[in-house]
């Protein structure tokens, strides 16, 4: 998982795994970002809207249909909660919290602090992923900040697509493709379904954990940062394996992977509250 040296710490005392823990170096601004491809050139993907969390990366985000006046929405990692991480088959609904986040502006530069209310949902099963509901609303934010929300895509994205890992953490992005989708990734206990797999350009580091993967033709997230495989171990915490349909499996070190965002945009409901009994949520239930 793509966390700093504290979080891949605690995961080896959670796990008792031998995996080696992430080097984290102090955050500097920067831009990592792939040789230029042939082709029309890609929008500029900022740090707006992004923040950097005590341990890992998020953005504010919104769905279509969120209003100005809901409480604004933190998407990160599941694995990246205060809480610690989840067990497989566990769902957080609607725990109260009081994490800050510091919001970037399009330069990744820091200009206020967020707060939360509560954990609106966090889980590690199916998917990797948490969001947050903060105390202020989007126009709030909008109003003190000049940041708007980045809006969530409502479809399945196609690989081959442009993308940009934006690291509020890091204040680093990451550009490169979406180079195709896996079945199930296996990480130490938990198992994530249909992931998106990056073309090698993507070389996400430790602290980019729940970075928006923003689609960089539309400026839309879809999907959630959140692993990769460092040394070529096969399916230990911070070296996934895929598994196929067929229950083969790849090992493919280097390579880092995100969780798809599509499929949380029918669960958020009227005033941004998570209810996920809305038709054609596919967030796991409690």
């Amino acid at each position: 998982m793509n966390k700093p040296l504290v979080g891949a710490f605690l995961a080896a005392l959670l796990l008792g795994a031998g995996a080696a823990p992430v080097v984290a170096a102090e955050p500097a601004p920067q831009v990592q970002e792939a040789a230029p491809k042939d082709g029309p050139a890609a929008k500029a993907v900022t740090f707006a809207g992004t923040v950097a969390l005590s341990n890992c990366s998020g953005s504010v985000v919104r769905s279509p249909d969120s209003a100005p006046t809901d409480p604004a929405l933190v998407l990160s990692n599941g694995h990246c909660m205060e809480s610690g991480f989840p067990g497989p088959g566990e769902v957080v609904v609607d725990q109260p919290s009081s994490r800050t986040f510091t919001l970037l502006n399009a330069s990744g530069r820091g200009v206020g602090t967020l707060r939360a209310s509560r954990i609106a949902y966090g889980t590690m099963t199916d998917t990797d992923l948490s969001l947050y509901e903060l105390t202020s609303t989007y126009r709030q934010i909008a109003d003190r900040y000049g940041i708007r929300a980045l809006e969530l895509e409502t479809a399945h994205p196609v690989a081959g697509t442009a993308i940009t890992v934006a690291s509020g953490y890091w204040k680093r992005t990451y550009r490169c493709d979406i180079d195709g989708f896996v079945h199930r990734l296996k990480e130490g206990r938990w198992t994530w379904k249909d992931s998106v797999r990056y073309t090698p350009e993507c070389r996400t580091i430790g602290g980019t954990s729940g970075s928006p993967v923003i689609d960089d033709a539309t400026g839309k997230v879809v999907a959630v940062n959140n692993t990769g495989n460092e040394s070529g171990q096969a399916c230990t915490v911070n070296n996934p394996c895929e598994v196929d349909e067929n229950g083969r499996v790849t090992v493919r070190e280097g390579i880092n992977y995100a969780q798809q965002t599509y499929n949380m945009v029918p669960c958020i409901g009227i005033g941004n509250k998570i209810d996920l009994d809305r038709e054609g949520c596919g967030l796991p239930k409690p």
